[in-house]
Order: structure tokens, then sequence, then C-alpha cells
């Protein structure tokens, strides 16, 4: 999820020989399984499979016309979807004055003339007002008490109001806090004692801090709450579902499992938890015992485990991250899951839902399928990883009201995207005779996950990122981009794909059912050298009008800085609402319940260095630059987007 960019402060030789491996993660080829894309499908025609812009009817309609239809169900929406061009085209979504080309590169931010934002929480503000201020670098025990870095996915839990609404003005802030460099976190090119260690992790997790309006025109602030507090690498955590009492999570030493980390884009549930989600996890252990000339099993290889990590160094000071140390085994497999989080409860243990299956999660969008059924969307974010889906066993209040979690129990599978436009989704079971011959338990199966998917011939993608369902239950997923693919497919149509581009599918069963359709939504190297130039997709939002967002994370063309952008279902036109400053990732995106306030994340402003840029401080060359959130609002108070 990361830029392909290097963090420059002090020691330039020094920062860059410890973070190489922090940028690089994502050109890892981890995906050795040779799966054939599409019977070697070699060509794709653009011109029918991408929404190209010469008219919404044609556009819209083209998703379901042409296409070998899995059932009658899906072939309704050929009328479906007639009409609602017509709908797109008489109602005007966004009508916002767009950021031009030209405003696209600075220190600062640049917004539509038409809104406005503010600033909140920067890294290392006091999770309540009383806190520990910040200070560079922060100490550990300052850190644990203060925002974490790398601001990700995050949702607004808005409080409840005595008449049973929910404010617009208040709530909880659940965010996640991605990564740090450890130059940036320490002002030092690598850890020299286990004190800069817990540093770097008490920087790392999920902050939940309460924030709130002053006035109904005031600026937005931290304030009390009893449940507001930090999860981070040394919290505690419980284990749930399938995989929970697993020799797989045991270690020999007998430790407890303990927190999560590089938490990247997230998910809520309707019964109003959080979801958390951990990524490049393998990034964080390393082996120090080179002596013992360690070598990574099958399954650490499949997860990009290596030596050295990410240049972190974490194992060199904390027994758990050192992939050597016998008596710490295992301790890697209690990452790389889904973690619930009760924002509202701060006496309940962040609880990881193994039946999701262990990847490198980029996010988790929750949809209510069939017969009241949770579905859930996850991306797994590397190049030629997977799409996956989890499917409750059954009704998500039946289940809660049984004391049975809606996540703990049902059938994850992984997708399969066909050259005619139809797709599988494949189920990840040990019932599977494939699968039976390769893993000896379902826990198994869930814990490598990838090795079980490519097993099953799933489809490798360009980095799936984040998944959005639209209120007419299309599902979109973002694909950063793939530099390294040589060979181009129906579902992932360039070769090399250095930009990225959005795929969108219809699941049969309203999201319940194993088969579907999809299509090529946008495609970002098409965009470039016009004013709605853009490229490496990454954040994405549908919201209820069908307005979708899209935020970008990687080298954007046309001179602009990564930013935030707003079209509708057809794509026929894409405006610039948001942009960000210099070697910054614009990410995470929440709202109030009115949707007019909108929560997004500048994260890791100018990689850390102050000469690039000092946001959100004003600029002078020296100050760190800080990851913070940014408050957006319509100058006439209308909704996001519009």
């Amino acid at each position: 999820m990361k830029q392909e960019t290097e963090c420059l402060i002090d020691n330039e030789q020094a920062v860059e020989s410890h973070v190489d491996f922090a940028n690089d993660h994502d050109n890892q080829i981890d995906n050795r399984s040779g799966n054939k894309p599409f019977n070697d499908f070699l060509k794709t025609d653009l011109k029918r499979r991408n929404l190209l812009k010469g008219g919404a009817a044609a556009a819209v309609t083209g998703f379901v016309a042409g296409m070998s239809l899995p059932n009658e169900a899906i072939a309704k929406d050929r009328d479906y979807y007639d009409k609602l061009a017509s709908h797109w085209r008489r109602r005007r979504l966004i009508n916002f004055t767009p950021v031009p080309v030209a405003a696209g590169n600075g220190p600062v931010p640049t917004i539509s003339d038409d809104y406005q934002y503010e600033v909140l929480i920067p890294w290392g503000t006091p999770l309540e007002p009383h806190g520990p201020e910040f200070s560079y670098p922060p100490t550990a025990q300052d850190q644990a008490q203060q925002i974490g870095i790398g601001h990700d996915g995050m949702h607004f839990f808005a409080q409840r109001r005595r008449n049973g609404r929910e404010s617009n003005r208040r709530g909880m802030l659940a965010i996640n806090h991605e990564f740090g460099r450890t130059p940036h976190v320490l002002g030092k090119a690598f850890p020299e004692t286990i004190e800069d260690v817990r540093v770097s992790q008490h920087a790392h997790g999920v902050s939940i801090v309460a924030i709130e309006q002053k006035g109904r025109y005031g600026g937005w602030q931290v304030s009390d709450s009893k449940d507001a507090r930090r999860i981070h690498v040394n919290t505690p955590v419980d284990f749930s579902g399938p995989v929970a009492s697993s020799e797989l999570i045991r270690t020999p030493n007998g430790n407890i499992p303990l927190g999560t980390v590089n938490n990247c884009s997230s998910g809520y549930t309707p019964w109003g938890t959080y979801l958390t989600c951990e990524e490049n996890f393998n990034g964080y252990f390393g082996a120090s015992n080179t002596a013992s000339a360690w070598v990574p099993t099958e399954a650490q290889a499949r997860y990009g485990f290596s030596e050295d990590g990410f240049g972190y160094g974490w194992h060199l000071f904390d027994r758990r991250f050192d992939l050597s140390d016998e008596d710490y085994r295992n301790e890697e497999n209690r990452f790389g899951w889904v973690v619930e989080i009760d924002p509202f409860d701060a006496t309940q243990t962040p609880t990881k839902r193994t039946a999701l299956g262990r990847f490198k999660h980029e996010g988790v969008e929750i949809v209510v399928g069939q017969d009241n059924r949770i579905v859930a969307y996850m991306g797994d974010d590397q190049r030629f990883d997977y799409i996956y889906k989890f499917v409750s066993d059954r009704d998500w209040r039946e289940m809660r009201y049984a004391g049975v979690s809606p996540l703990d129990e049902g059938k994850l599978y992984v997708a399969r995207f066909n050259e005619d436009g139809t797709g599988e989704w494949l189920e990840l079971t040990i019932d599977n005779p494939i699968l039976a011959a390769r893993f000896e338990s379902q826990e198994e199966v869930l814990t490598f996950a990838r090795l079980a998917a490519d097993l099953l011939e799933a489809t490798p993608m360009d980095r799936p990122e984040w998944v959005s369902v639209a209120p007419n239950q299309d599902v979109y997923c973002t694909l950063t981009n793939n530099s390294r693919r040589t060979v181009a497919d129906a579902a992932n149509p360039l070769a090399p794909n250095n930009d990225g581009h959005i795929i969108r599918w219809r699941d049969t069963s309203k999201h319940t059912g194993t088969k579907f359709v999809w299509e090529i939504f946008l495609i970002a190297e098409q965009t470039h050298g016009t004013e709605e130039s853009f490229s490496d997709p990454d954040g994405l939002w549908v919201d209820p009008d069908g307005r979708v967002f899209i935020q970008t994370d990687g080298g954007q063309k046309d001179g602009l800085n990564n930013q935030l952008l707003v079209t509708d279902a057809t794509g026929s036109k894409i405006s610039r609402l948001f942009i960000g400053v210099t070697g910054d990732e614009i990410t995470g995106i929440t709202v109030t319940p009115n949707r007019r306030t909108m929560f997004v994340n500048i994260q890791h402003p100018g990689n850390g260095d102050p000469a690039v840029t000092n946001f959100p401080a004003p600029q002078d060359g020296v100050t760190v630059p800080r990851d913070c959130t940014i408050v957006i609002t319509r100058k006439n108070g209308g909704i996001i987007g519009s």
C-alpha cells in the first residue's frame, strides 16, 4: 500500500540501507504458484471491457451486455441498468469545481474552491485532552498514550443522542496506524535499544479516540472518553473461530497472544464494531541467528518472511519477532488476520476472527446478503494475489442472539475471474480433495489461505486493495498496480500495469452465491494527460447515492500529488476534490451520518523528510512532518461529493 519512495532525514546512506525493505515489499512476488491467467489469454478487447466515456447508457449497460450470464437473476440486470443509466443522466451527483491538474503539487494540500478543510489528530496528539503532549522523538510511554503514525483506514462511530438518533458532531473515531519508518519515528536510522523498539511498536496499531465538533460551525477536537485507548503491538488480544484452539498459533514459550500491526484499511459491522486489517505483518519479523542459516519454510516464503524484514530491527531486541528463535515458533502465525474491536467498550479485548482467513488483508467490506447472512469482501494486497469473500452460515442476528459471532462460522472463498466476463467463488475447505491432499485440517487451510488459494487456481490480481459495495449491490475493488506483470489477462488487462485499474462485479443470490459477472470499471492509464488524471487507485468508497470516491497511493502523473477524486457509476467524468502534499498518500475515508463531514488521512507527508514538507506545521524546513486526519466540509453545508 505504500509508495516506492525513500525516506531521507539525517544520514541518507544509513537510512537507505535500513528502509529499502519498507519501500520494496510491494515489489515482491510471493505467489510462485504459476496459476495460468485464463488459458494464457494474451489480449483483452478494452473497447468491450472498459467503461468508455462515450455515453452513460452504453457504459452502464455494457456491464452485462455480451456476457455469458450464469443465471436468470443476473440476466434481469439488463433492464435494471437501462433504467439506472437513464436515472444517472437525469441526476447530476457531482457539481463541485474540481481542483485543476496545474494546482497538483506542493508542500501543503489543495482543495476544491467549493470546499474547506481542517487538520485533526496529527501523529502524537494526546489520546485524551490531558495526556502527554507530542515531543520529538517520542518516548515509548508517551507514544502508548498518543495517536499513532501511519494514519490509514478508519470509521466514525456516531454517539447516540437521547432520542436514539446518531449525532453528526460527536463520536468515536477508530483509526488504523499502518506503518512508520524507523528514521521518521525515532529520528535515527535504526533502533539501538529495546526502548527504541517499543516506541516503534507503540506507534503502530489502532487508536480509538473521542472527537467532537465545538458548536454548530466550530472546529473538531479530541474530547474525554473512558473508552479512548490505544491498541498496539503489545496489547493483549484474543483469537476466535476455527483457528482459535489450533497449535498453529501456540508457541513453545507459551506466551499469550499480543498485538496487532501494519493495520491498513478497515471495515465495520452492522452491530457497531470496528474491523482492523493486518496487512504487511511479515516485514516486522527477521532472523537474528544468521549462523544457523535460517531458511524460510514454504509457508513463510509464501507470506514474504525474510532475514531482515522491512528493516525495522525489532527481531534484534524483541524475541517475539525473531524467526530463528525456536521458543517463539508460530508467533508469525498470530498476524495476518482481521481484528474486531468494540469502539464503545474499552473492557472488551480485541479479537482476531480466524474464519476470515490469514493473508495480507488490505481491508474488509461487510454487507448483509441473502437470508441476512454476513458477507465480507477482502483483498490481499500484493502483486499476483487474490480477492476473497466470506459468507456467514446463517442470519447474523440469530447468530448473535445465540452467542455466536457471525464472523466465526461460515465459508471462505477465493475468486476466479473468467475471460468471458463471468466468475466463480471457490470455497477454501478441507472437504475439497485438492486441499485435503495438502493440508491436515481446516485450521491449516485458513492459516495458510494463500497456499490453499494457489492450489485452487484462483486468479492472480494486480494488488487487490479496498472493496466497496454500491447501493445497487455492485462490488468495486481497486487494483493499485503491477509493474511486474508480463502477460495481460481479462481481469488485469495491462502488462505491465504501472498505474492500476478498478474492477467491479455482481454476485448471484445477493452476495451469497458462488457465481458473478464482472467488468473493468476504470483504467488509470487512460486518464493521463487529461484533467481527470490519476494513478494507483487505493482507497475506495461508494456512497449511498452512487458516488465513487477514489483515493490514490503512488506515483501520480501530470505533476500531481496523491489525491481524492469523485466519479459516478458511469465513470464518464472524474472530478478532483482534494490533493495532498508532496510524498504523501491519501487514504482512509469515513463520514458523519448526514455525510456533510468527511474524514480522510494524509499518511507519511514528505515521506518523513522535513526538507520536503513540514505539514501540518507551518513550512520552516525543520519541523518533522506528521501524519494527520483531514476534516472536509462543503462551504454551503452540502453532502460531500456533491
